[in-house]
């Protein structure tokens, strides 16, 4: 394993952003080189010599101008040589991803002040990628992850200080971070225009990249993982049924989201928002013309207002989704992949609205026969508040991952479930428990500084990340240093506990999941 490298590595450091550029570079004798479309992409070697990054490549032309609120349009061809040794900008988005880290690191007694939101631009699709060293015989094809960050579709960047993949690179893996077009950009309905998933479909365009210049990357052509978490996990749930993005890929890991199996939002649904988004910034019966003549930074704006308690999943536009997700499951319309899928133990704790009782609760969210059945097997928790965690991250979370798992088995697919439960040493971790994104940073070993890291921590990381890159490997996480882990499936309901013990058990939410998904 990696020394702990420390991944604020400094929002200072890597919030100093700049895009790619174009002009003449000097090229060090020891730069890693990557030859794409006819140009060289020049990248950097690590401190410690393990990994090269190359950060801030393009994968497709700028959507701004005519190209806004289209789907991406290829790179016909890199010319010359360009230095990729910094971030590109973030996608258009206002503050809220940089204040939900401030609000962890003040959970966790840090200084909220470490965390500096990013540059952002319209001009973002971008992506990063570490790899391990190469030599001058370096003959390798190692297997490729490709992570999508969450955010809700409407925020997040492709290098959080957790996403950083130097020390995961540095165990035999290729790993890349990817951007996508998000909120009133990226998942846009209106009239004027026929799609309406242009951040979906920048995700396939970077694969369509990925995969193009795999040879270049080093990489395992018929070993591509994506893997995602929360909304990044959402827009995997649609890739695994989208037709153009068969192909592109061959596993997934889906770390806690579920929307996707409960969406059945339609182009039409959200049109309503557009079109009040075309009357604010322009007038009600703008054409897509004068939309895309209006400044991104009062289209952000207003949108901000306009969307405001919105969340921006994927609609049906017939065009890049046809139909919603669960349609496609249940008519086995999904192409068929290896799955490794879970959540963690107190997903929703953090965003419980502090008025919520259990009884209000209840009231939308279960049927009226499974209420007092629910309230006995939330009854042994010590407070309300945790009995509305364990009901909510149930039915957001925990349930619809368990419906996809079997979906998938059912497909002739195979699944693997986790249920993550380790919370952080010390009574202000305690608060926090096992949060939504605690995983991430045993995956990518980025634990912060701000962050209580015990050796029971590091050896979780250690272990994550062996079954993570098995799988990334072979399709299956288990291996010779890590201890067995059952597929999933109807029938099979054993998954594996990631915390304070390592262990295959009964889904500790299992019986809860028997009533929420009826709901």
């Amino acid at each position: 394993m990696a020394p702990m490298v420390k991944h604020l590595i400094s929002f200072v450091s890597i919030l100093v952003l700049a895009s790619c550029s174009p002009e003449p570079v000097a090229l060090r004798a020891d730069a890693p080189v990557l030859s794409i479309g006819g140009g060289e992409v020049i990248g950097q070697r690590s401190q410690d010599d393990r990994t090269e990054s190359f950060l801030g490549v393009p994968f497709a032309q700028p959507p701004v101008g005519e190209l806004r609120w289209a789907p991406p349009v290829p790179l016909t061809g890199l010319e010359g040589r360009i230095q990729a040794n910094s971030f590109a900008p973030a996608c258009m988005q206002a503050d809220r991803i940089s204040q939900w880290y401030r609000n962890v690191v003040r959970g966790f007694g840090g200084d909220p002040n470490v965390v500096v939101a990013p540059e952002v631009s319209e001009d973002c699709l971008y992506l990063n990628i570490w790899r391990p060293k190469q030599t001058v015989h370096s003959s390798t094809s190692y297997p490729v992850i490709v992570y999508i960050h969450g955010g809700s579709n409407k925020a997040g960047w492709s290098y959080e200080p957790n996403y950083i993949g130097q020390d995961l690179a540095a165990e035999g893996v290729v790993v890349i971070s990817v951007a996508y077009r998000l909120g009133a950009f990226g998942f846009f309905s209106h009239p004027e225009f026929d799609y309406s998933n242009f951040g979906l479909l920048d995700l396939v365009e970077a694969l369509r990249w990925v995969n193009g210049n795999i040879q270049a990357i080093g990489g395992d052509p018929n070993r591509i993982t994506v893997m995602g978490e929360s909304a990044g996990a959402g827009n995997i749930d649609y890739l695994m049924a989208m037709p153009a993005a068969a192909g592109l890929f061959s596993r997934a890991i889906h770390q806690s989201s579920g929307s996707a199996l409960s969406n059945t939002a339609s182009k039409d649904d959200h049109s309503l928002l557009g079109l009040a988004l075309a009357k604010q910034v322009a007038h009600e019966e703008a054409t897509a013309e004068q939309l895309r003549q209006v400044s991104a930074q009062r289209i952000l704006a207003s949108a901000e207002q306009v969307y405001s308690g919105h969340y921006f999943d994927n609609a049906v536009d017939g065009h890049s989704i046809m139909e919603p997700l669960t349609e496609s499951l249940k008519a086995k319309r999904v192409y068929t992949t290896d799955l490794l899928i879970g959540s963690n133990e107190h997903e929703s704790l953090m965003y419980l609205n502090e008025d919520l009782t259990v009884e209000a609760w209840m009231q939308t969210e279960a049927r009226v026969e499974d209420r007092d059945k629910l309230q006995q097997l939330v009854s042994h928790l010590p407070s309300e508040r945790a009995q509305l965690n364990a009901l909510s991250t149930a039915k957001t979370y925990t349930c619809p991952a368990l419906q996809l798992a079997e979906g998938v088995a059912s497909l002739s697919g195979r699944a693997w479930v986790y249920y993550f439960d380790r919370q952080r040493d010390g009574e202000m971790a305690a608060t926090m428990g096992a949060y939504h994104g605690a995983e991430l940073p045993y995956i990518f070993d980025t634990h912060d500084d701000w962050l209580p890291t015990s050796q029971t921590d590091r050896q979780l990381t250690d272990v994550m990340q062996h079954y993570w890159i098995n799988f990334a490997t072979t399709g299956n996480p288990n291996g010779d240093k890590v201890q067995p882990w059952p597929a999933y499936s109807g029938q099979s309901s054993a998954v594996m506990i990631l915390g304070d013990n390592i262990d295959a058990s009964d889904h500790p939410q299992a019986a809860l999941c028997e009533l929420l998904r009826a709901s």
